[in-house]
């Protein structure tokens, strides 16, 4: 029995508010059972020097977490007057996976910034991120493109991220802290709608791993992921409609996938 009472493949419940910050382009606060993430995008008209005249666009963020988002307080960067490397890892693992699923092109040279900040940490707040900054940046380009500013949705297919590890010999789903600094082995998976992998990290922190252990990881990876994107889909309606549509090389059956996860994913529209 997991410390919450979970199944070994059970996700903790979810839930999506669009539209959640008045002044951004686009904004999501996401919850992943205990852990909460504001995301926001931020569209500007310029590029990196490293992109001008290039015609096309770029995907970046940033990611921070509030000095009480953990059990005890956590000193802001800001004041060190630096990033950790934690940070560092994590913001360009949003950037990565945002821009795998963009068509940069279609946004003509401008950049979309995603600022993804903690407000409460109960394990992982990277994963949460990613899925939120997906959400709040495909809002950004849905509106960017009903005002004429740019000519068709950038967006190629859904995206979504979940973490399974192993605990106690045990495969889990969707850790929370506890279980994440028990864990013998961690991994974070980016996964998009039509079931390809996108990013990959794990680590036998105190044991390795066999492959049978990591297919086992990586099937229970994909069946949470399709229930995040199926959730995606609900949320946007028909905005997505003929994009990232699963294929048979997704793992299962998305429809089945989504009924289990109906107890755990809470849309909300804006």
């Amino acid at each position: 029995m997991r410390v919450d009472g979970r199944k070994h493949d059970e996700m903790r419940r979810v839930e999506i508010v669009r539209d959640y910050i008045k002044h951004a382009e686009g904004s999501v606060y996401i919850s992943v059972g205990d852990t909460k993430v504001i995301c926001t995008a931020t569209v500007e008209d310029r590029v990196p020097p490293f992109m001008r005249g290039t015609g096309k666009g770029w995907i970046t963020a940033e990611y921070a977490m509030l000095p009480r988002a953990t059990q005890t307080r956590t000193v802001r960067e800001a004041s060190k007057g630096k990033l950790g490397g934690r940070t560092m890892e994590i913001q360009r693992l949003i950037g990565r996976s945002l821009r795998s699923v963009v068509d940069l092109t279609a946004i003509g040279e401008r950049t979309l910034w995603l600022d993804c900040d903690v407000i409460q940490a109960d394990g992982g707040t990277r994963t949460a991120s990613v899925t939120g900054a997906f959400v709040a940046m495909a809002d950004a380009f849905r509106k960017l493109t009903e005002e004429g500013v740019i000519s068709s949705f950038p967006v190629k297919d859904l995206l979504a991220a979940t973490s399974v590890g192993i605990v106690d010999g045990q495969t889990y789903l969707d850790l929370c802290f506890e279980e994440d600094s028990a864990a013998q082995v961690d991994m974070n998976v980016v996964m998009t709608g039509t079931g390809k992998f996108v990013e990959l990290q794990g680590t036998g922190e105190e044991s390795p791993f066999t492959s049978d252990q990591l297919v086992q990881m990586l099937d229970l990876a994909r069946r949470g992921i399709q229930q995040l994107i199926q959730y995606e889909r609900k949320l946007f309606g028909d905005v997505f409609d003929g994009i990232g549509e699963a294929g048979e090389d997704a793992g299962g059956s998305s429809e089945k996938m989504a009924v289990d996860g109906a107890d755990y994913c809470h849309a909300q529209q804006p």
